[in-house]
């Protein structure tokens, strides 16, 4: 398997693009991070690396790198649209607290194979599958039965 990197350098080389200092400060970040964050903070955190960081240059990468397979919109949270990394992670389900924003995640393999099933049977090719499931977790849930 390749490594992100390689993977984002033929990316924008296929797309006639360069792949910029900045990029590369965008990229390293996004993998050093392991929580869900939005633009504004990975914004935040590419201006404590360089000045000369632009909020334009990290919204304009956000989609090469979803393009590129190494992103992925997660969940909408306090109006936000939130990322992670996904390149070398297994594919999971986002469980999403209404109540106090909590997201939970768990592996999406045992689901899996009931979504092929059903894909097949409908004559679905899926290309890719996102699975957000929105309720109360079991603190908020305990609250309102209190």
């Amino acid at each position: 398997m390749k490594d992100h990197q390689t993977v984002f350098v033929e990316f924008l080389q296929g797309r006639g693009l360069k792949y910029t200092r900045n990029r590369k400060i965008i990229l390293d970040i996004v993998f050093g991070l392991h929580e869900h964050f939005d633009a504004e903070q990975l914004y935040d955190l590419a201006r404590k690396e360089t000045r000369a960081m632009s909020r334009a240059t990290v919204y304009r990468t956000i989609p090469l790198l979803c393009e590129a397979g190494l992103l992925q919109q997660s969940v909408r949270s306090s109006a936000r649209d939130t990322f992670e990394h996904i390149y070398g992670h297994p594919k999971h389900i986002h469980w999403v607290c209404t109540r106090c924003g909590a997201v939970i995640e768990t592996d999406l393999a045992e689901v899996m194979a009931v979504l092929k099933q059903e894909a097949k049977r409908i004559g679905f090719s899926a290309d890719e599958i996102k699975f957000n499931v929105v309720g109360k977790c079991w603190k908020c849930g305990s609250i309102e039965n209190e």
